[in-house]
């Protein structure tokens, strides 16, 4: 690879693969997730991605090229990472959290990859190219606004937390801080009587002098 129209071409064929990858998993979290809103939001998301594919292949036939064979490694472990998560039998509501999280960490690469695709464009003038890849960058854009307000709503029904913090504090560390603080007055005070008595010696002392 020696020139910007290879890289160019590379980085389009690696989003298309992408795209197609999106298009399987998104599919897999609306029939996977046990909210019908997640639901509708997930099959809303999957034909969308259907017209960006529709969009990298008009941008080929543009330039007069066909797409290499890529894999495009970051959204392969997006898909892995689905599936080795489903292995752990996940709750319904805990599935739903993950799916919403793992579709805002793909939103965010699709964003910075059409960012990117739309510099090396613009600055070899692909002017129709760079039109369709915006269209998918705000769509892509809008997507994860969308996404991340789900985030805000969908909440694991268990925290694993409320036993711990229910416990407090013992009643044997309870007697310990009393036992302490006990301590700490009865030394205070003799501090106290001390001081008196020495302030006291000074004062004798000083009459005796004058």
């Amino acid at each position: 690879m020696q020139t910007a129209h290879e890289l160019f071409l590379h980085e389009l064929s690696d989003m298309l693969d992408a795209e197609r990858k999106f298009l399987e998993i998104t599919g897999e979290f609306a029939e996977e997730v046990s909210r019908p809103d997640m639901k509708k939001q997930f099959e809303t998301h999957r034909a969308q991605t259907e017209k960006q594919i529709e969009r990298l292949e008009q941008c080929f036939e543009e330039l007069s090229e066909e797409p290499e064979e890529a894999e495009c490694a970051g959204v392969k472990g997006l898909v892995e990472e689905h599936q080795n998560f489903k292995e752990e039998d996940p709750s319904d509501d805990i599935l739903n959290v993950f799916d919403i999280t793992a579709s805002i960490k793909g939103e965010r690469y699709e964003i910075s990859a059409y960012e990117s695709l739309i510099r090396m464009g613009t600055m070899m003038d692909h002017k129709k190219v760079v039109r369709l890849l915006g269209q998918s960058l705000k769509e892509e854009q809008q997507m994860a606004k969308k996404m991340e307000t789900f985030a805000n709503k969908v909440k694991p029904e268990k925290l694993g937390m409320e036993e711990e913090e229910g416990e407090g504090v013992s009643e044997e560390t309870m007697d310990e801080m009393g036992m302490e603080g006990e301590e700490m007055t009865d030394t205070g005070a003799a501090r106290g009587r001390k001081s008196q008595k020495t302030a006291g010696r000074s004062r004798s002392q000083g009459r005796r002098a004058a």
